[in-house]
């Protein structure tokens, strides 16, 4: 009887360090992301939470350990980086949108120069993602004259424009005015729900509830928990998530 091989986690870090001088910011992180699943990492600041993020797409290179996308080790450098790149979205706390250019061209940007799609279905597709982020009618003004909430649901559009197997969130609602932070989160919750594979840096704790398959709780460069939402905000483990949980939720 043959048996299918298993699928690959869609994200796979083995003993990954990352060290900034003396400061030794990431040690031995081991973590999987199955396919479909959605992982909100939370911690203090300066616990590791985003240059795990960076590293997991090589925007920040880690000094041993291996990191694997679907099944295929990261590259260090190169052609085959850039490629592997371009199945991971990324949306950071600032928006990184090219201010020169339209939302529209900032979406078509990448599906036309790297994946060679041509003008006209890259235009299409962005229409549709813009409307699926709901700032359709802004696709001819540039990034200047959107809210902040409208620039990062543009970010969001064109990561996805990329056709991505994988989206990481650095902090994505961190920049943002309390009011305009709910149509981010809105948005990420619709792309949870649609089955996208999705790691997600954030202190939204209600999201982190709502549309996350596991929590990752990262202290002092380690991941202490890995537990359910449930789990975690009910009955942390560890003192480090008590204490954290005991300064955020009483807020």
């Amino acid at each position: 009887m043959s048996t299918a091989t298993p699928t690959p986690p869609m994200i796979q870090a083995v003993a990954v360090n990352k060290h900034f001088g003396d400061l030794h910011v990431l040690k031995d992180i081991n973590l999987e992301v199955p396919r479909g699943q959605v992982v909100v990492v939370l911690g203090p600041s300066g616990s590791g939470k985003s240059t795990l993020c960076r590293a997991l797409n090589r925007l920040e290179p880690i000094d041993s350990g291996e990191i694997s996308i679907d099944g295929k080790p990261l590259p260090a450098e190169g052609r085959a980086l850039a490629a592997l790149r371009a199945d991971v979205g990324m949306v950071f706390q600032q928006f990184n949108l090219f201010a020169h250019k339209t939302i529209l061209d900032n979406v078509t940007l990448g599906p036309i120069k790297v994946r060679k799609v041509s003008a006209e279905e890259a235009r299409k597709t962005a229409m549709e993602l813009l409307d699926r982020v709901g700032i359709a009618n802004q696709a001819e003004k540039y990034p200047a004259q959107l809210s902040g909430g409208q620039q990062q649901r543009a970010a969001i559009a064109r990561a996805l424009a990329m056709r991505p197997k994988v989206m990481l969130f650095d902090e994505p609602t961190s920049a943002l005015d309390p009011e305009m932070v709910q149509e981010v989160l809105d948005t990420m919750t619709e792309l949870a729900d649609d089955g996208m594979t999705m790691l997600v840096v954030t202190h939204e704790m209600g999201f982190a509830r709502r549309a996350a398959h596991r929590v990752v709780f990262m202290a002092d460069g380690e991941i202490v928990e890995d537990a359910t939402p449930d789990e975690f905000f009910t009955a942390p483990k560890s003192d480090r998530a008590k204490d954290f949980l005991g300064k955020i939720l009483t807020h």
